[in-house]
């Protein structure tokens, strides 16, 4: 937290990481698991079986509920998720649409929102990674203050307090 000069404190930025997407992807992946099961209750023609579609949403939950700054494993775990869900669903929601399906049949509209959102968390945890691989080079500056890059993860916030505190940082 800052501290103003009139002694109160004033709220942190939202972002304290830079280059961090994972609470935007995790919200799409848990919007996406929901939508997936809806589609898939209400008869929509995805190509999950529905065992697959069920797996597919707990999966997606899973990951959301995992993904964190301090891992980041899981990024690449969500980009390939994204990837994949790009894939499946763009390709459905394309071949939907050549065969001459309405774009207003609920089948094609659950496809391409799918799609759409799995691009989405695709753009948002490539920028994540982007992020992890700046961090972890060790000419890394975050405003204007040095990152260590055995800690790449380590916050603004407390690279200046051990900096205040005569730390090496």
């Amino acid at each position: 937290m800052a501290y103003e000069g009139n002694g109160t404190i004033s709220i942190p930025r939202k972002r304290e990481i830079q280059h961090y997407h994972g609470d935007e992807a995790r919200v799409i992946f848990v919007i996406s698991a929901l939508l997936i099961i809806v589609a898939q209750s209400t008869g929509a023609d995805l190509p999950l079986s529905t065992i697959g579609a069920v797996v597919s949403a707990a999966v997606l939950v899973i990951a959301a509920g995992v993904t964190n700054p301090a891992k980041p494993w899981i990024h690449w775990f969500n980009a390939l998720l994204s990837f994949a869900g790009t894939l499946l669903f763009g390709t459905s929601a394309i071949e939907h649409y050549r065969l001459g399906v309405s774009l207003f049949d609920p089948s094609f509209t659950y496809l391409e929102t799918l799609a759409l959102l799995s691009l989405i968390a695709l753009y948002f945890t490539t920028r994540t990674i982007r992020g992890i691989v700046q961090r972890a080079s060790p000419k890394t500056w975050v405003s204007s203050v040095h990152v260590v890059p055995e800690f790449p993860y380590q916050s603004v916030r407390q690279v200046e307090d051990e900096r205040r505190a005569g730390g090496t940082t």
